[in-house]
């Protein structure tokens, strides 16, 4: 990992009516997705909204560990933890 690379912990909910991000607890950001958790859909979905948020490339967003679990780690490309924190929690 490099020392532009910041891995974040998500606990997404697939399925939800909306692409959310809903907070942060113990560490760990609780993000809905709209779509399903079908063949990598909410992964996909999950990438290009946290792109959009962090204001950052999709490729810069990368899912690690957790591929088919609601809880991921998710590494964020050219981004510290506070900016990070900070994006996201504009948007809760």
């Amino acid at each position: 990992m490099g020392s532009n690379q910041t891995k974040i912990s998500i606990k997404v909910q697939p399925n939800a009516g909306k692409n959310q991000v809903i907070g942060l607890t113990n560490d760990t950001w609780r993000i809905k997705i709209a779509a399903p958790p079908d063949k990598g859909k909410a992964n996909k979905q999950l990438v290009e909204y946290l792109s959009e948020i962090l204001e950052i490339k999709k490729d810069h967003v990368t899912v690690v560990q957790g591929y088919t679990s609601h809880n991921k780690l998710v590494c964020i490309d050219g981004l510290t933890r506070p900016e990070i924190n900070e994006r996201l929690s504009r948007k809760t």
